[in-house]
């Protein structure tokens, strides 16, 4: 699963694929620029309507998805036989 600083490169290139400032950004979405930077750096804690306003402005969705369950490790089995107790 993507981490919010993965989100926001992926943002960011998507808006200067654009050729877009976000000072531009900003004057579109109607969303603060430093919002908008808090974005791009994985630091934004705020409403999912300002995430969704501005990943609309830059032709990008979000999608929530089943989380996958990850099968363990082949030493984290190990270690559940181990003689060693």
């Amino acid at each position: 699963m993507a981490n919010r600083e993965q989100i926001g490169e992926q943002i960011c290139a998507a808006r200067k694929a654009l050729k877009k400032t976000q000072k531009q950004m900003a004057e579109q979405t109607g969303v603060n620029k430093s919002t908008l930077s808090l974005i791009e750096n994985g630091r934004f804690t705020g409403s999912l309507d300002i995430l969704e306003r501005y990943l609309d402005a830059v032709g990008l969705t979000l999608e929530v998805t089943p989380k996958k369950h990850q099968l363990p490790q082949w030493d984290e089995i190990e270690a559940l036989f181990s003689e060693d107790d």
